[in-house]
């Protein structure tokens, strides 16, 4: 192991002091990032261990394709409104404690969702399981940003984009091996990531060590709960439109006008707040706005390929919960080498826009290709174009955050960060019950052709087993009715991903006009505030801070 320090890594935050203020080395570091790591792992975990057990639960649970996308969607939209809050609160109180908490909150509500006996009490659990999610989720660049310079960052962002691939492809694998084990069942894909999480907590607590800023402060509680209520006013009606009333209703008209009012209102807010949850100076900056944007179609395309795998490959295919984590492997892969590699190579050079454009195009490509998904495609063009959408994301996610935090100044780099990734989610949370909402309705109409091809009597069934947006047991359908059911689901995938298409295209424009800075040779905690583009646009060029000696302190 080197014991050399990479330039631009602080001292002063290891978890074992090094003499004089000292930088950290390569070793101490990884100590002290060993157990926010593994709250991350924890986070993923969460969120992609019920995917391949998602059919089953819903069945079990006497759920709908409705029921399906609220479980997504409603830890999305927890996350979605918290993440900003633990943003702001990381500029205020210890992010170690924060972290920690994080990791509380979401043990308490794995252990409640594990007991549900139905899809109402299950949806509610995900709420609390977002909310920890969320703190995970932003603290884990924030305490990395308190710690590394952004030119250093892209080696460690590598490291949690490795751990994120390894969650994400360990997620689905455990979750469906969990389901189709009859002495466990799928309550056990809630129960199994408490234990992480109980380590996580004893390993953050001896090895994470950061400074305490305390000052006077007033959370932003008001504006919270206004941009809460505006996305959940707009999920809503996605997901009841078309199916408990018309899109063109007066219920349309009033849930679209409801969550205009409030988003204004968030504004409005924001505006006068003295301790914004969203400040909304930050969006002055060019490259946060741009970022930003493309983080919200980043989201759609991020969420809506982890969601429907498990349906496409279940319904579609009729393979069990663990050969469904098995096939979607080569876009975990394509996200792990990507996220890895592009973080190594940022590191060595500072540049970091190629990766941005590259991603984008090969994200737009991934997902294109997907749309053409059927129940008869064969193995290998899918496993192509999901390596394509797994190879642009690990390009994406991470250095869009890499990008916010290398243009703010200390004060507000909680909050910088936490905006890129309340986007990213928000775009998630938007993109799986709009998504989910076009899977019902497409798969509910391929089944009404099928069957009335089969003839008048297999029309009369009417919905195969999918009526009221139910989840069908393949098994318990006659041969011909299943092979109608597959097709719907298989043409229904595609065409989900040939909307969320659009939007990874949209993510690639605004990268495109992302002007790049080189990255900051010292961690953003030790750059003067003045330096900032968003404190002093007028300030020094940030590049000129590569210059700066590495391993300063406060």
């Amino acid at each position: 192991m080197a014991t050399t320090t990479p330039t631009g890594v602080r001292g002063g935050s290891q978890s074992e002091p090094t003499p004089d203020g000292a930088p950290m080395t390569h070793p101490q570091i990884m100590k002290a990032l060993s157990g926010l790591m593994l709250g991350m792992f924890v986070a993923i975990l969460s969120s992609t261990i019920v995917s391949n057990a998602l059919p089953q639960i819903i069945s079990d649970l006497g759920g709908t394709q409705s029921s399906y996308t609220w479980v997504v969607t409603a830890a999305l939209l927890s996350m979605t409104a918290a993440t900003p809050l633990w943003g702001k609160l990381s500029d205020l109180f210890s992010k170690k404690l924060l972290v920690q908490i994080s990791l509380v909150i979401y043990v308490l509500g794995s252990v409640v969702a594990g007991l549900s006996q139905n899809t109402g009490t299950l949806i509610a659990c995900r709420v609390v399981q977002g909310i920890g999610v969320g703190g995970l989720s932003a603290l884990a660049q924030i305490v990395m940003a308190a710690m590394i310079s952004p030119r250093e960052r892209g080696r460690y962002s590598g490291y949690l984009g490795a751990v994120f691939a390894v969650a994400t492809v360990g997620g689905p694998l455990l979750g469906g091996v969990i389901t189709d084990t009859d002495w466990l069942g799928w309550r056990w894909c809630f129960y199994v990531g408490v234990p992480f999480a109980v380590i996580a907590l004893i390993v953050l607590q001896k090895t994470l060590r950061l400074p305490v800023v305390r000052r006077d402060v007033k959370v932003d509680w008001l504006g919270a709960f206004l941009i809460s209520a505006a996305v959940s006013t707009l999920l809503i009606w996605v997901t009841q439109a078309g199916t408990s009333y018309d899109w063109v209703s007066w219920q349309t008209w009033a849930m679209t006008g409801g969550a205009l009012v409030l988003g204004l209102l968030f504004v409005l807010v924001e505006s006068k707040a003295s301790e914004p949850i969203i400040p909304l100076r930050l969006f002055r900056n060019k490259t946060i706005t741009l970022a930003s944007a493309a983080s919200l179609f980043v989201g759609v395309a991020m969420f809506s390929g982890t969601v429907f795998f498990s349906q496409f490959f279940q319904l579609a295919r009729g393979e069990t919960p663990t050969m469904s984590g098995i096939l979607t492997i080569p876009m975990i892969g394509g996200l792990f080498v990507s996220s890895t590699v592009s973080g190594q190579v940022i590191t060595k050079t500072g540049r970091w826009k190629a990766w941005l454009v590259s991603g984008g195009v090969l994200l737009t490509a991934g997902l294109g290709l997907l749309g053409t998904l059927r129940y008869d495609t064969p193995y290998w063009h899918i496993a192509i174009y999901m390596a394509l959408t797994g190879l642009g994301l690990g390009m994406m996610m991470q250095n869009l955050v890499l990008a916010t935090q290398n243009q703010v100044a200390a004060e507000d780099l909680g909050v910088a960060s936490s905006v890129v990734t309340f986007f990213r989610s928000l775009g998630g949370a938007v993109g799986v019950s709009a998504l989910g909402a076009v899977m019902a309705n497409r798969v509910t109409h391929y089944v009404k052709d099928g069957l009335a091809a089969l003839g008048p009597q297999a029309a009369a069934m009417g919905h195969g087993g999918t009526g009221g947006g139910a989840i069908p047991h393949l098994d318990q359908l006659p041969p011909p009715f299943r092979a109608v059911v597959e097709s719907a689901y298989g043409h229904g995938v595609g065409d989900v991903f040939l909307y969320a298409a659009p939007a990874a295209l949209l993510g690639l424009l605004l990268v495109v006009f992302i002007k790049e800075v080189a990255l900051r040779s010292k961690p953003v905690a030790d750059a003067p505030a003045a330096a900032s583009p968003v404190a002093a646009p007028a300030a020094a060029p940030v590049a000129a801070e590569a210059q700066a000696p590495a391993g300063s302190t406060k």
